[in-house]
Parts: C-alpha cells; sequence; structure tokens
C-alpha cells in the first residue's frame, strides 16, 4: 500500500474509533496473522480494530469500504483452515473483546456477542438449567461468532444437530458498514427469504457478525457412556453402522490407532496400544433406557469383534473418557506438524473413506490418523509431516488433495464443520459445480460488491 493511502487510513481509523480499540505496532499485530492452521502465507495487516461494539464494526467497516481496503474477521484465532490468515495492508477486526452474554430462561435463548467462548456460553446456560448443545473439541476456546462463520458442528452433533440449528438471529455488519438485524428470538419466522442462515458459515464472506440470537435447550441428562476397541478398522466402522440402524446414540466417536497410542502418550489412560479403533459412544435417554441402550451397543460392538467394551455412568469416568477425544488432535500434533482434513460423507461409505485414506497412507508413505465424529459421517484425516523434509512435504500435500478427491468421489463433502477457509478453497469448484459455484459468487458479489470481507477465503480470487 502506498504510505499515503496507509497514512491516511490509519488516520480516519484512529478518527473514528474509541481510544485502545486501533492496534498498529508491528510486534503487536503479529498476535493477529495467523489462526491455527498456521497458514504460511499469512500476510500483516495494516491495523487490528479490537472492537468494543456493533458500532466500532461498522467505523472500521465504512473506512475499509471507502478506500477499498480488505478486511478480515476474526474470533478466537482457533479456526483450521486458514480462514482468518491475515493479509498484506488489510484491517483485521478482532471480536475477542466482544463477550457479552445475556440469558432469558423463560423463552430458553440466549442473546451473544461473537466473543464469547462456546464453554462460556453453556456454564451461563447451565446456571438457569438449561443447555447450549453444540460441542467442538476447542469448545474451552473458541468463539461464538468463529462457530456460527463455519457452521460448527462437536460431538453431540449426531443427536442435537450442528450451530445453524440453534442460531435464531443475528445482527451483521455489511460490506458498506450498515449494520442489519436478522431474525431474531422467534422459533417461527417465515417472513422474506431466510437470510440468517445464508450468514451461518459464510466465513465472514458476506458479512460480520456481531451478535447471535440463540436457542437453548433443557439441560442434558447425565449421559452413560461406553467405549470399545477393535482389532480392526472394518469391525468398528460396520459397528458404527449397526448402532446408528438400531438407535440415535447422544455421542459416537471414533479413534484410530495412530490416535489412540497419541492420546494414551499425552494422558496416560491404558488404553490398547494394539487396537486399531476405538468407539466412544454416549447416551442421554433416561436412566433405564440408557443402561438398555449402552447394553444394546455392547452386544453391537462384540458382534463386530471389540476386544474390550467399557461402560460407565459415573459423570467424571465419562469426562474423562470424553476428554480422550477431545485431546486427540493436539495429541497427534505432537508427532509433527499437521495437515488438517474435515471431509464427511454419506454414513453408508464412511468404511469406504476410512479405508481410502488408509490406502492413501500407505502409498504416499505418509502418516494419517483418523479421528471422526462417526455417527454422522464428519471425519478429521490429520496428516502428519515434518516440513522441514521437502520430499515428506510433497508427498503430504499430494495425499491431503487425495482425500479431497475422495471425499467428493464419494459424495461427500470437503468440509463438514471448520469450513473452507483458505486451505481447501482449491476443491470447491470440483464439490459445488459449476453452476452452483456460479450462484455462491454471484451472492457474494452482490453483497460485497468491491470483494474487501476476507478476500480469498471461501471463493479465492473473484
Amino acid at each position: 500500500m502506498e504510505p499515503d493511502r496507509r497514512e491516511r487510513v490509519i488516520a480516519a481509523l484512529t478518527a473514528d474509533l474509541p481510544e485502545g480499540v486501533l492496534v498498529t505496532n508491528r510486534d503487536s499485530l503479529d498476535a493477529y496473522r495467523w489462526d491455527r492452521a498456521n497458514d504460511p502465507d499469512a500476510g500483516v495487516p495494516l491495523a487490528v480494530v479490537r472492537a468494543t461494539s456493533t458500532e466500532d464494526v461498522q467505523a472500521a467497516m465504512r473506512i475499509a469500504a471507502r478506500e477499498g481496503v480488505a478486511v478480515i474477521p476474526r474470533g478466537a484465532g482457533s479456526g483450521l483452515s486458514g480462514g482468518s490468515s491475515a493479509q498484506d495492508d488489510a484491517i483485521v477486526i478482532a471480536l475477542d473483546r466482544m463477550r457479552r452474554i445475556t440469558i432469558d430462561p423463560v423463552v430458553q435463548m440466549a442473546t451473544v456477542q461473537p466473543g464469547a467462548f462456546n464453554v462460556e456460553v453453556k456454564a451461563a446456560a447451565s446456571e438457569h438449567g438449561l443447555w447450549y448443545p453444540p460441542d467442538p473439541s476447542s469448545q474451552e476456546f473458541c468463539s461464538i461468532g468463529g462457530n456460527v462463520a463455519t457452521n460448527a458442528g462437536g460431538l453431540c452433533c449426531v443427536k442435537y444437530g450442528v450451530t445453524t440449528d440453534y442460531v435464531l438471529g443475528l445482527t451483521v455488519v455489511l460490506a458498506d458498514g450498515k449494520a442489519v438485524k436478522l431474525g431474531g428470538p422467534r422459533l417461527k419466522d417465515v417472513a422474506g427469504l431466510s437470510l440468517t442462515k445464508l450468514f451461518v458459515g459464510s466465513e465472514g464472506t458476506l458479512g460480520i457478525i456481531t451478535e447471535i440470537v440463540l436457542r437453548l435447550v433443557p439441560a442434558q441428562r447425565t449421559p452413560t457412556t461406553l467405549v470399545a476397541m477393535f482389532p480392526t478398522l472394518s469391525g468398528a466402522i460396520q459397528a458404527v453402522l449397526d448402532i446408528k440402524g438400531a438407535m440415535r446414540p447422544s455421542m459416537l466417536e471414533f479413534m484410530d490407532g495412530v490416535a489412540i497410542n497419541a492420546v494414551e502418550d499425552m494422558m496416560r489412560m491404558e488404553l490398547d496400544r494394539s487396537a486399531a479403533a476405538m468407539l466412544i459412544v454416549q447416551s442421554d435417554e433416561p436412566e433405564a433406557l440408557a443402561a438398555e441402550q449402552i447394553a444394546a451397543v455392547e452386544v453391537i460392538c462384540e458382534a463386530n469383534g471389540a476386544t474390550e467394551c467399557y461402560a460407565t455412568s459415573d459423570p467424571d469416568e465419562s469426562e474423562a473418557l470424553i476428554e480422550a477425544r477431545r485431546q486427540a488432535i493436539p495429541a497427534v500434533e505432537k508427532r509433527g506438524a499437521l495437515l488438517l482434513e474435515d471431509v464427511g460423507v454419506p454414513l453408508p461409505r464412511l468404511g469406504d473413506l476410512v479405508l481410502g485414506v488408509a490406502e492413501i497412507a500407505a502409498r504416499h508413505r505418509t502418516e494419517i490418523s483418523i479421528v471422526a465424529h462417526a455417527g454422522d459421517g464428519n471425519t478429521h484425516p490429520l496428516l502428519v509431516l515434518d516440513p522441514s523434509d521437502p520430499g515428506q512435504k510433497e508427498r503430504a500435500d499430494i495425499a491431503y488433495g487425495e482425500v479431497m478427491d475422495l471425499a467428493i468421489a464419494l459424495g461427500g463433502t470437503i468440509t463438514g464443520e471448520h469450513g473452507v477457509g483458505r486451505l481447501k478453497q482449491p476443491w470447491l469448484g470440483d464439490y459445488l459445480g459449476e453452476d452452483v459455484l456460479d450462484l455462491n459468487l454471484r451472492i457474494k458479489k452482490a453483497l460485497d460488491p468491491q470483494n474487501i470481507l476476507n478476500p480469498g477465503a471461501v471463493f479465492g480470487a473473484i
């Protein structure tokens, strides 16, 4: 950016924003360059706006629109697809200071600012005997705004759905700085197009979300949990299909042998290191029915070759078992740098995907671990590599693309809950097809004609 234009933009931001909101110090800017995907191509932003209100976001967007400056919206920086990677000379609008949560226990709704952590919303709801179900493994440090921007799921989504199922209303700042309220605290509303849902999963490319109205539900019953160890991948996958055919569990998670060993290295839980796969299954039905369901799950697992099954209704033991699944990605990450995928397939094709990924890993001599929300076909293949080894990096990059291609060929998606971001953007066209991609681009151009909202994310160069 030309020096005079840079100075003009900084001067305008300084004049229009409250004291303490604007960050321009180079050392401080570095903290806002990367999200958890660690995109090596992340740039250095011109400035960071640490917004405290919708009005702050509006002021920054008006300046960006007038000057034609790119804007990168950012929540907690926990994204895994490079969706909030900074760009050179862009304005990063960080929403991490917007943390207010208000609970209405009568209508069972929460009004939340985007910087609030997922776990904070859960805690606030629980004070009123209520529950916010979406629960990404990163719930301790991911923001609700980011969850909405990527339509995040989590471990309970097999029964309770994903973020969009709980979003009733949004306040969104558009590319020209105008703020609009979409939806609201109503369970039924079909007046006009469903614009609220349009912004869920849009990854900051259509507008910046500054307030969210969420539906809450009564507190979850204490679940009963079963862990089953399998000597083969195929046995575990068939058990998943059989369980889903027989009941609706509140959790049905999968970890392969690499993940089991990585978690055991980190947590020392006495997991069977020789197992090829592990399932974690929960039922949160009333006590008697939960016991009956878990007993049926154990029969199914043993019929599919499980060598060990352990069930518990103790809350602390259950939480410890679930924590093993939540820590799977950080545990595998200790083995090397990760290329993290987020592909999903129709449930009957889950076995084809898991076994196909294993074949890709063997062919390219690349370690790929799979953890999965198995009950809804959403998998997270984790490609482990040493980025300082050029040959290993090249093989991993090729394998990454082949996993994407495999998911598409199986009728699946390139991302179930992490978003397209920048890392998966090259495969978006193959997944959507020409006509649907064109429709996406027409909507993007209608709402952001200058392409200043998170340019390069999702849609790439326009």
